[in-house]
Protein backbone atom coordinates (compact mmCIF):
# COMPACT_ATOMS: atom_id res chain seq x y z
CA UNK A 1 0.00 0.00 0.00
CA UNK A 2 1.91 3.45 -1.00
CA UNK A 3 1.27 5.98 1.21
CA UNK A 4 0.49 10.03 0.20
CA UNK A 5 2.77 12.78 0.53
CA UNK A 6 0.41 14.62 3.02
CA UNK A 7 -2.64 13.43 4.73
CA UNK A 8 -5.36 14.66 7.55
CA UNK A 9 -5.32 12.02 10.32
CA UNK A 10 -8.47 12.06 11.94
CA UNK A 11 -10.11 10.14 14.73
CA UNK A 12 -14.10 10.99 16.59
CA UNK A 13 -15.00 9.32 19.74
CA UNK A 14 -19.05 9.49 20.77
CA UNK A 15 -19.03 8.63 24.94
CA UNK A 16 -22.23 7.58 26.52
CA UNK A 17 -22.36 7.36 30.23
CA UNK A 18 -23.97 3.86 31.45
CA UNK A 19 -22.43 2.95 34.59
CA UNK A 20 -21.72 4.90 38.33
CA UNK A 21 -18.83 6.58 36.36
CA UNK A 22 -18.41 3.68 33.14
CA UNK A 23 -18.38 5.35 29.91
CA UNK A 24 -18.60 3.14 26.39
CA UNK A 25 -16.96 4.64 23.67
CA UNK A 26 -17.32 3.90 20.09
CA UNK A 27 -13.72 5.60 18.37
CA UNK A 28 -13.79 5.54 14.96
CA UNK A 29 -11.03 6.73 12.50
CA UNK A 30 -12.74 8.35 9.51
CA UNK A 31 -9.71 9.88 7.81
CA UNK A 32 -7.50 9.26 5.46
CA UNK A 33 -8.81 5.47 6.12
CA UNK A 34 -12.35 4.67 8.10
CA UNK A 35 -11.50 1.95 11.08
CA UNK A 36 -14.14 1.76 13.87
CA UNK A 37 -13.17 0.39 17.68
CA UNK A 38 -15.04 0.36 21.21
CA UNK A 39 -13.95 0.57 24.64
CA UNK A 40 -14.56 1.35 27.76
CA UNK A 41 -12.99 3.97 30.38
CA UNK A 42 -14.67 3.83 34.39
CA UNK A 43 -13.30 4.80 37.50
CA UNK A 44 -12.37 3.33 40.98
CA UNK A 45 -14.56 3.85 44.04
CA UNK A 46 -12.42 7.36 44.61
CA UNK A 47 -14.60 8.87 41.62
CA UNK A 48 -17.60 6.42 42.79
CA UNK A 49 -16.91 3.97 39.78
CA UNK A 50 -16.56 0.47 40.26
CA UNK A 51 -13.27 -0.02 38.54
CA UNK A 52 -15.18 -2.00 35.12
CA UNK A 53 -12.46 -0.93 32.84
CA UNK A 54 -9.31 1.47 33.00
CA UNK A 55 -9.29 4.97 33.95
CA UNK A 56 -8.88 7.34 30.64
CA UNK A 57 -5.30 8.31 32.70
CA UNK A 58 -4.41 4.51 32.39
CA UNK A 59 -5.45 4.08 28.36
CA UNK A 60 -3.73 7.82 27.84
CA UNK A 61 -0.23 6.49 29.18
CA UNK A 62 -1.25 3.54 27.55
CA UNK A 63 -1.81 5.17 24.33
CA UNK A 64 1.36 7.46 24.58
CA UNK A 65 3.84 4.30 25.04
CA UNK A 66 2.14 2.35 22.43
CA UNK A 67 1.94 4.91 20.24
CA UNK A 68 5.83 5.73 19.88
CA UNK A 69 6.50 1.61 20.07
CA UNK A 70 4.36 1.48 17.33
CA UNK A 71 6.67 4.10 15.67
CA UNK A 72 9.91 2.29 16.84
CA UNK A 73 8.91 -0.77 14.86
CA UNK A 74 7.67 1.10 12.26
CA UNK A 75 10.52 2.85 11.61
CA UNK A 76 13.58 0.62 12.61
CA UNK A 77 12.05 -1.56 8.98
CA UNK A 78 12.37 2.08 7.05
CA UNK A 79 15.73 2.91 8.53
CA UNK A 80 17.26 -0.84 8.20
CA UNK A 81 17.48 -1.03 12.20
CA UNK A 82 17.35 -4.56 13.40
CA UNK A 83 15.21 -5.15 16.39
CA UNK A 84 15.82 -8.22 18.91
CA UNK A 85 13.98 -6.63 20.87
CA UNK A 86 12.10 -3.40 22.24
CA UNK A 87 10.84 -2.62 25.75
CA UNK A 88 9.51 0.87 26.73
CA UNK A 89 8.88 2.27 30.38
CA UNK A 90 6.49 5.86 30.60
CA UNK A 91 6.32 7.23 33.56
CA UNK A 92 3.53 9.94 33.63
CA UNK A 93 2.92 12.48 36.74
CA UNK A 94 0.58 15.34 37.03
CA UNK A 95 0.19 17.99 39.60
CA UNK A 96 -3.28 17.21 41.64
CA UNK A 97 -4.77 20.55 44.14
CA UNK A 98 -8.12 20.73 46.06
CA UNK A 99 -10.14 23.52 44.98
CA UNK A 100 -12.73 23.63 47.86
CA UNK A 101 -15.29 20.38 46.97
CA UNK A 102 -13.72 19.97 43.57
CA UNK A 103 -10.04 20.00 42.32
CA UNK A 104 -7.49 20.94 39.42
CA UNK A 105 -4.67 19.59 37.48
CA UNK A 106 -1.99 20.28 35.41
CA UNK A 107 0.96 18.24 33.67
CA UNK A 108 3.99 17.57 35.55
CA UNK A 109 6.59 15.23 33.73
CA UNK A 110 6.74 12.93 30.82
CA UNK A 111 9.28 10.84 30.66
CA UNK A 112 9.95 7.26 28.38
CA UNK A 113 12.62 4.90 28.90
CA UNK A 114 13.45 3.30 25.65
CA UNK A 115 15.21 -0.50 25.94
CA UNK A 116 16.13 -1.64 22.75
CA UNK A 117 17.91 -4.64 21.76
CA UNK A 118 20.00 -4.47 18.37
CA UNK A 119 22.95 -4.88 16.74
CA UNK A 120 22.74 -1.79 14.83
CA UNK A 121 25.19 0.77 16.17
CA UNK A 122 24.23 3.27 19.07
CA UNK A 123 24.00 5.93 16.58
CA UNK A 124 21.31 4.65 14.44
CA UNK A 125 19.25 3.36 17.86
CA UNK A 126 19.36 6.76 18.45
CA UNK A 127 18.29 8.68 14.99
CA UNK A 128 15.45 5.80 15.14
CA UNK A 129 14.39 7.01 18.69
CA UNK A 130 14.24 10.90 17.12
CA UNK A 131 12.31 9.60 14.01
CA UNK A 132 9.76 8.01 16.28
CA UNK A 133 9.42 10.99 18.10
CA UNK A 134 8.29 12.60 15.18
CA UNK A 135 6.12 10.35 13.87
CA UNK A 136 4.14 9.94 16.99
CA UNK A 137 1.24 11.63 16.69
CA UNK A 138 0.63 11.70 20.70
CA UNK A 139 4.23 12.79 22.18
CA UNK A 140 3.50 15.43 19.16
CA UNK A 141 0.43 16.58 20.28
CA UNK A 142 1.86 16.68 23.90
CA UNK A 143 4.84 18.94 22.74
CA UNK A 144 3.32 21.78 21.42
CA UNK A 145 0.54 24.36 23.21
CA UNK A 146 -2.84 23.28 21.78
CA UNK A 147 -6.14 24.64 22.23
CA UNK A 148 -9.48 22.15 23.04
CA UNK A 149 -12.40 23.75 22.35
CA UNK A 150 -15.59 22.69 24.64
CA UNK A 151 -19.11 23.29 24.05
CA UNK A 152 -22.46 22.23 25.82
CA UNK A 153 -25.79 21.48 23.41
CA UNK A 154 -28.14 23.96 24.64
CA UNK A 155 -31.82 24.87 23.71
CA UNK A 156 -30.58 27.02 21.58
CA UNK A 157 -28.01 24.96 19.44
CA UNK A 158 -24.30 25.13 20.78
CA UNK A 159 -22.53 27.36 23.43
CA UNK A 160 -19.15 27.62 23.90
CA UNK A 161 -17.93 26.65 27.40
Amino acid sequence: MSQPAQAVVQFDCTGQATGKMRNELEVRMVAPMQEVFTMATDEGAFHGGDATAPPPLAMFVGALTGCIMTQIRAFAKRLDVGLNDLRVETRVQWDWQAKGRLYETAPKSFEIDVFIDSDAPEQAQRELVAAAQKGCFIEQTLGQQNTIHHRIKTADGWAEV
